[in-house]
């Protein structure tokens, strides 16, 4: 690994950016998400393309925050092999935990038509991150049989958590927004692997996927990647395929940590 540590320079571009706190953010709860894996120097080169287009969200004079994820799954790993097969129908279950700007949330990932995201969510302040409550059952399953049409799988717990650090840029025209993520760290109890401290996770998330900085970076000549922090996490801990995220897999994480059994499926792919 080389180069500049990401999470360094965010702090950098998000320090002369103007604020805008939580409560002026529209919600985009519905939207398309396009995610890019940049070096610190595109990140650099992007921010001085749009910084001026762009707030950053503040919340208690901070920019950059610690989340921390964990997410539900069941025995056999349902919802990482539904979408490792490209299921039309599929779903995520997680735990947010904000840990600088407070709260937790219970959310669910929906994957929709045309490859849009509808993320439905609940507080959970009052429970434990890795626990879901009867309240949370009750949620999942009136949430997958009203808006996919499918029953909730049972067994769901605990899986893996992923730490990570974030700035989050505003489009001043509220239509659009992008999360900026460094330091990922995935763990589950056994295992940890990190991802490369000199790369960025970008996700530009708007209603149409045609956002101002999609447009701004395909003229860079970076293109989206299909990439799913859990599903990483999963193909890297449990040593499991990951199909089309072998290539992010080896190029985001730090490859001294990565399985062996994972570094031979991605010699033999030709990743």
């Amino acid at each position: 690994m080389s180069g500049r540590d990401a999470g360094v320079l965010l702090a950098g571009v998000g320090a002369v950016v103007s604020p805008i706190g939580l409560g002026e953010v529209p919600a985009l709860m519905s939207r398309v998400d396009n995610k890019y894996l940049v070096t610190a120097a595109t990140m650099a080169r992007l921010a001085a393309e749009v910084g001026d287009r762009f707030q950053v969200l503040e919340i208690g004079g901070l920019r950059q925050f610690r989340y921390t994820s964990t997410y539900f799954d069941t025995p056999e790993l349902l919802t990482f092999h539904q979408h490792r097969q490209g299921r039309r129908r599929r779903f995520k279950l997680r735990t947010r935990t904000y840990l600088d700007g407070g709260g937790r949330w219970l959310e669910l990932k929906l994957s929709g038509a045309r490859g849009s995201t509808d993320k439905h969510r609940i507080p959970y302040d009052d429970a434990p991150g890795r626990l879901l409550t009867r309240e949370a059952l009750d949620f999942v399953r009136d949430t997958l049989v009203s808006e996919l049409h499918i029953m909730a799988p049972e067994g769901l717990g605990p899986v893996l958590s992923t730490d990570y650090r974030r700035v989050t840029l505003i489009d001043r025209s509220g239509a659009a927004r992008v999360t900026c993520d460094t330091g990922l760290l995935c763990h589950d109890g056994r295992r940890s692997a990190p991802a490369r401290r000199d790369l960025v996770l970008l996700e530009s998330k708007s209603a149409d996927g045609k956002a101002m900085v999609d447009k701004v970076l395909r003229g860079m000549g970076v293109r989206p990647v299909s990439v799913s922090k859990y599903c990483l996490a999963v193909a890297a801990l449990r040593e499991l395929r990951a199909n089309r995220w072998h290539p992010v897999l080896h190029h985001y994480l730090d490859p001294k940590v990565l399985p062996r059994a994972a570094c031979r499926t991605h010699s033999r792919a030709g990743c």
